[in-house]
């Protein structure tokens, strides 16, 4: 039997808990990155009693949210999981890092 093959074996077996623990981390967020890539947001989520022409219904303000909840609605709109054309194209654009900096700025914000 070769030695290489068992020993990566051996090496996946003992990286393998920590690469999970590592992956199940949320990402930290950058609030400075975040701030330069919510610019587009604003056209929509800063407007006070804006409404989305299609489908029709009131736009909600983002600023101040938690930011689990905005990670939680940036990835199932990147995702597909929530339906909304607009939101899924910006969504689908963001990394998973992008995510997580915009929810670290836009949470700091006031509501």
């Amino acid at each position: 039997m070769r030695p290489l093959p068992i020993a990566c074996l051996a090496l996946a077996f003992i990286a393998a808990p920590a690469l999970a623990a590592d992956l199940a981390k949320p990402l930290v967020g950058d609030a400075k990155k975040g701030h330069q890539l919510t610019y587009t947001c604003q056209g929509c989520h800063g407007i006070e009693g804006y409404k989305n022409a299609y489908p029709n219904y009131h736009v909600p303000r983002i600023g101040g949210q938690s930011q689990e909840y905005l990670r939680n609605a940036l990835s199932e709109y990147k995702a597909g999981k929530r339906k909304h054309p607009t939101m899924q194209a910006q969504a689908e654009s963001f990394s998973d890092q992008d995510i997580a900096d915009i929810a670290a700025f836009l949470s700091e914000l006031k509501p």
